[in-house]
């Protein structure tokens, strides 16, 4: 296990799912109803199609599932409706869109589907590389958004896309709002407790009820209104495990598509050791040293007693430091 770069003690992790998306999103273009148009023109165009909560994927490669990428005539002729979502311009500059083909039949879907199969991203994202995991996390999300913001939330009238799906604008004159894609702020972080009396550090890590068997993970929680990053991360360890902590650290940010979270990743220091469980939020949370977890099994791992967090959550990149880092100590 490789010990992340470390600058002037600050420790980088390595590169997270679902960040990194290199698409130009062309905020100012975007505006230019001729621009938008001469990219729907473009001959170069592609598009990411989405049904429900599934991604379309080709598994041919031999590095691994990518985006099965269509042409906008192949989605026209499918789904003359499908409401599409301009991401942005690659770097030769085409233009990507993605298609949210909910509702459209599997008989009609034939030609598009062709060679490849939706998936749900939850279940190939951690076999996509860092590019198409960015890519297609980018495309659920904001497709994701334009099913729930369908009507406005000041008067409840509907909502018609603009600027390439960037803004939802309320149809009611006498409103008007202007409705932006938006994520929800969650902090994760790892809760280390010092070494004390000849015992080594060790770390905090919880079951929530919703893990498959065996998992243990770091904790998490939304931030709620009137509170910093830092005051959340104190508060949801409390709330939680009852145990406290300072010394909050950032580490790393990650976005998280399922369907519309922003992970805000933290390293924290317990100054109790006691654990008191909310039983409506955790099954159980444990101390673990660094050994122990370096012995757990990887989340695929049906038969393992104890199993880390998915390969491409932020969870799994803070444990591994962790551990890795006080390996490399002893």
């Amino acid at each position: 296990m490789a010990v992340p770069e470390t600058t002037s003690g600050f420790t980088h992790p390595p590169a997270l799912k679902y960040a990194g998306g290199t698409l130009d999103r062309a905020a100012v273009a975007r505006r230019d109803p001729a621009w938008l148009a001469a990219q729907r023109a473009n001959p170069d165009a592609r598009v990411i199609p989405i049904r429900g909560d599934q991604v379309l994927v080709d598994e041919s490669a031999d590095d691994g599932p990518r985006a099965a990428l269509r042409t906008l005539a192949a989605i026209s002729a499918a789904a003359p409706d499908a409401a599409l979502v301009l991401l942005g311009v690659d770097a030769r500059g085409a233009p990507i869109f993605a298609a949210d083909l909910a509702g459209v039949s599997e008989q009609a879907l034939a030609p598009v589907i062709a060679d490849g199969r939706f998936a749900h991203l939850r279940h190939v994202g951690p076999a996509l590389d860092h590019e198409q995991a960015a890519l297609l996390g980018y495309a659920n999300g904001i497709i994701a958004w334009h099913r729930r913001a369908r009507f406005c939330g000041e008067c409840g009238a509907p909502t018609e896309a603009a600027e390439g799906g960037f803004v939802r604008n309320c149809t009611a004159d006498e409103c008007g709002a202007h409705i932006y894609p938006r994520t929800d702020p969650a902090v994760i972080m790892l809760v280390v407790l010092p070494p004390s009396d000849g015992r080594p550090a060790r770390c905090l890590l919880a079951r929530h009820p919703r893990l498959p068997a065996g998992m243990y993970s770091t904790l998490a929680g939304f931030v709620e209104p009137g509170e910093s990053l830092e005051e959340a991360v104190v508060r949801e360890v409390r709330e939680e495990t009852g145990v406290q902590v300072d010394a909050v650290r950032y580490i790393a940010s990650q976005p998280w598509p399922f369907p519309a979270s922003l992970m805000i990743g933290f390293r924290a220091r317990a100054t109790t050791e006691k654990i008191e469980i909310d039983p409506e939020e955790l099954g159980e949370a444990r101390w673990f040293t660094a050994e122990e977890v370096a012995a757990f099994g990887d989340s695929t791992d049906d038969h393992a007693s104890f199993r880390l967090p998915r390969r491409d959550s932020i969870a799994r990149s803070l444990v591994d430091g962790w551990v890795a880092e006080q390996l490399a100590e002893r």
